[in-house]
């Protein structure tokens, strides 16, 4: 479990609302508690959400999902689209394959 994030939010709400710590130090806990159990979106679990897919699941799984959404979103498929759907298409295409070398680069680390 991750703690380091509660410390940091107790200790910078303590320091911030400092007409009333005990308040600050509160708040401060409860947002460093979020962004240890990843509530905003931002670590590991963020990849996993582009995909659909669960972290734990499988590398099959994975490469299938991968696979799905690339060639939904691929660039080539809205060659002949207005240029706001190219463009949207073409950030999409990025993302996926961001958050595929982002899981990849997480499970060769286990």
């Amino acid at each position: 479990m991750r703690w380091y994030g509660k410390l940091l939010g107790l200790i910078a709400g303590a320091l911030l609302f400092r007409p009333n710590p005990l308040f600050g130090a509160l708040v401060g806990l409860l947002l460093g508690h979020a962004f240890d159990a990843n509530w905003f979106g931002i670590g590991h679990s963020a990849p996993y959400r582009v995909l659909g897919v669960d972290p734990a699941a499988s590398q099959a799984e994975i490469d299938s999902a991968y696979r799905r959404l690339i060639s939904q979103y691929h660039p080539d498929k809205v060659a002949g689209a207005a240029p706001e759907l190219r463009e949207a298409a073409d950030r999409k295409a990025r993302e996926i394959n961001a958050a595929y070398d982002r899981i990849q680069k997480l499970r060769r680390k286990r």
